[in-house]
């Protein structure tokens, strides 16, 4: 008589047992990968309006061609490609000083919030 050869019930209910306690341990590091996602989309968008309001002042400061007035954090985004923020974020509206570097409130869907620094211009 020929002997059979395979996994018995007990070694495959170890290796789901095994594999359910690996799931568990794991999933909290996929759950929260939203929230990271939206906090990275915040700092990229605060930095592209820290640098285009710089460059916008350094444009206007030296003459070098014709940029945009920015006097409120609000205004300060209409330096990004074709003028828009991304769905979702929006900019505080405070004032912005003429030569000086203040802080520029963005607040996600989500609720998360990270300053930008732009550059007040006349």
């Amino acid at each position: 008589m020929k002997q059979q050869s395979g996994f018995t019930l007990i070694e495959l209910i170890m290796v789901v047992v095994i594999l359910g306690i690996l799931a568990a341990t794991a999933m909290p590091k996929f759950v929260n990968l939203k929230n990271d996602a939206d906090l990275a989309a915040l700092k990229g968008v605060a930095g592209a309006i820290s640098s285009g309001s710089a460059i916008n002042y350094a444009i206007r400061e030296y003459n070098i061609a014709s940029g945009a007035a920015l006097l409120n954090c609000s205004q300060a985004s209409g330096v990004l490609q074709e003028g828009k923020l991304p769905a979702g974020i929006t900019v505080g509206a405070a004032a912005l000083t003429v030569s000086t570097v203040a802080g520029c409130t963005l607040t996600s869907a989500e609720g998360n919030t990270y300053v930008a620094s732009a550059t007040g211009s006349n």
